[in-house]
């Protein structure tokens, strides 16, 4: 068959998702985040330029016409080229980047992470292979990635943003294997029935499968994939026993925590709620009560000064508050504007909006304080009243988290994606499906960023979808909130 790295290393992972990715594309699920793949992009091509003045050979459907593109770049003695395609007995590779220097060669494989990984070894493995039939002298072999310790003073330092691995002994010397592992997958792709393999560890490492669901779909509704919390390599060992119903679980020897899980599910069990430990919890609170959420997104090439790679920047902030018990609920929030650093605007607006010494709640605060101690450490001017607020925050999770409030419809979660949706079944104006656009984290992320390319009607649209979404996560906290509250009322009379 035609292959390229990409499938190769499909194959790698797992063969049959290569052939069921080739046969049956239609059962594939789209797992992918548009903000992972847009940052790989942007990391890919800013990467081109680590050496300089390139020759960048134009992605083309016509294979052939890149192969031919790459011949005409190769005329030139010393040259770097980005994209260079090569081809060998219907194997494909385009290198990212390619350094001539005469007769000798330099290939260097760009990655989005911020470390070698195996799978990285057998993609730059493939590709040595490629180059070394073709006939061509490999000097040097490596893998760049993204160092994580890089923080932006002034102009963009590529030298320092991005980390270089000599490997190219390894690759070298993977040269046999690979024409093995080449030949063991076109074989394997002459199957015309689908293949039976079974689900393994492999099917979520080093990538999610997309086809897991698929592959998956003859097990009882309720089994083993569906414990929320367990590792999953448990999950895979148990599964290996042919212990993956919920009955089955149930006589094995787990953590009581999961067996809470599968009672709750199975037995279709009534709540559990702890009106002692909710009402201690709540006697930690005092008014006026804050109710925070932040959104953020992350640039692995950072824009601005003092970013890092993978940094959390804040970009938005809902905020509802309660003066006092009974009083009326007030909101405030802010979006900040797509084409400058937000962190100084958004670090003034949550110091004039949360006075000093009041108690604000988060749903997970650690996200909430690391976001609000990075500001702090930034903008020493503010430092104060921002770790005020940081040191005075509270987590509406813990009553969840340690299940002193439990339902069968939480699965054995206690994000809040659960929890809310667990409390407030039948209540339209708290699901967030009903919402318009914006419907999650990731996709705040994503159409935040494509803020930058909208103009009138269009931007006001996502802006606005941006910010309820953001108003419906801190409502919710308020909801949640109060029903603890209700709980215990109604449990104490």
């Amino acid at each position: 068959m035609n292959l390229s790295k990409s499938k190769y290393c499909n194959a790698f992972q797992c063969m049959k998702m290569l052939w069921l990715d080739t046969n049956k594309k239609e059962v594939r699920d789209d797992i992918n985040n548009q903000s992972v793949l847009d940052n790989g992009t942007l990391v890919g091509e800013v990467a081109k330029n680590l050496f300089g003045p390139h020759i960048n050979i134009e992605f083309n459907k016509d294979l052939s016409k890149m192969l031919e593109d790459t011949k005409k770049a190769l005329t030139n003695k010393e040259a770097v080229i980005t994209e260079a395609s090569f081809s060998y007995k219907n194997n494909f590779c385009s290198v990212d980047i390619l350094k001539k220097d005469d007769e000798d060669y330099e290939i260097y494989e760009v990655k989005s992470s911020t470390s070698l990984k195996d799978i990285y070894i057998e993609d730059l493995s493939y590709q040595v292979f490629v180059l070394l039939k073709l006939g061509y002298k490999i000097r040097k072999a490596s893998l760049v990635h993204i160092n994580p310790n890089y923080i932006r003073k002034g102009d963009l330092d590529l030298k320092k943003l991005f980390k270089i691995e000599d490997i190219t002994s390894l690759v070298i010397s993977n040269k046999d294997k690979v024409e093995k592992k080449i030949l063991e997958i076109n074989n394997y792709m002459e199957n015309k029935e689908e293949p039976k393999e079974d689900i393994g560890l492999h099917c979520i490492k080093p990538y999610d499968c997309p086809f897991f669901k698929y592959c998956t779909r003859n097990l009882p509704s309720n089994n083993v994939f569906k414990i929320s919390g367990m590792r999953s390599s448990q999950k895979f060992d148990l599964y290996k026993k042919n212990i993956y119903s919920y009955e089955d679980l149930l006589k094995s020897d787990i953590n009581k925590k999961y067996k809470q899980q599968i009672e709750f599910e199975l037995f279709n069990k009534e709540p559990f709620i702890d009106t002692k430990k909710i009402q201690e919890f709540l006697n930690t609170l005092t008014y006026p009560l804050y109710f925070l959420d932040f959104e953020t997104y992350e640039q692995l090439v950072p824009e601005y000064d003092m970013i890092k790679p993978f940094m959390k920047i804040p970009f938005q902030y809902s905020l509802h508050f309660l003066e006092f018990d009974g009083a009326k609920l007030e909101h405030r929030e802010f979006l900040a504007s797509v084409n400058s650093d937000p962190r100084r605007e958004i670090a003034l607006s949550l110091v004039k909006n949360i006075p000093k010494d009041v108690c604000t709640l988060a749903y997970n605060m650690s996200f909430e304080k690391s976001v609000i101690k990075n500001l702090a450490n930034l903008f020493p001017d503010l430092s104060e009243h921002l770790m005020n607020i940081h040191d005075n925050m509270k987590d509406l999770m813990v009553p969840f988290m340690k299940r002193e409030y439990y339902t069968k419809d939480m699965q054995g979660s206690y994000s809040i994606k659960y929890v809310l949706p667990s409390l407030f079944p039948n209540e339209p104006s708290l699901d967030y499906h009903n919402l318009d656009l914006v419907h999650n984290g990731s996709e705040a992320m994503d159409f935040y960023q494509a803020l930058k390319d909208l103009k009138g009607r269009e931007y006001d649209k996502v802006k606005e979808r941006l910010l309820r979404y953001c108003e419906l996560d801190t409502y919710a906290m308020v909801k949640i909130y109060e029903k603890l509250k209700e709980e215990c009322l109604v449990n104490n009379h």
